[in-house]
């Protein structure tokens, strides 16, 4: 394990494997890699089997949390990796309070769309 995915692994609280997503999401294992392909969702390579995985907050019972895709697209055009983007979000900011994806998932996310946009300032 990398500095980086044991960085992640201690900030991320779940993780979901794509077939549990797509069963959750009620489509295609190849739909819910094609959202990883487009942006909409992030997926990292986990575990010894090295299995695709996403964040389990990234998934609101039947559907993506509202506003991740855009705010993914926000962070990719600010130059931000996956890595990176998941260690901003899954960070404690006080502020906020909780981490930008908690705010995210509490249907904050014009907040926390705002604060991805200035990063880039």
């Amino acid at each position: 394990m990398t500095e980086i995915d044991a960085k992640i692994d201690a900030l991320v609280p779940a993780w979901l494997y794509v077939p549990d997503i797509a069963e959750m999401l009620d489509i295609e294992v190849t739909r819910v890699r094609q959202l990883v392909k487009e942006g909409q969702l992030i997926a990292v390579r986990r575990g010894e089997n090295r299995s695709l995985q996403v964040p389990a907050p990234f998934i609101d019972g039947d559907k993506i949390v509202k506003g991740l895709p855009g705010l993914l697209t926000v962070l990719r055009d600010d130059g931000f990796s996956d890595e990176e983007i998941l260690e901003w979000m899954f960070t404690p900011d006080p502020t906020l309070p909780g981490t930008p994806a908690q705010a995210l998932s509490e249907n904050r996310g014009t907040e926390v769309k705002r604060r991805a946009q200035a990063l880039a300032l």
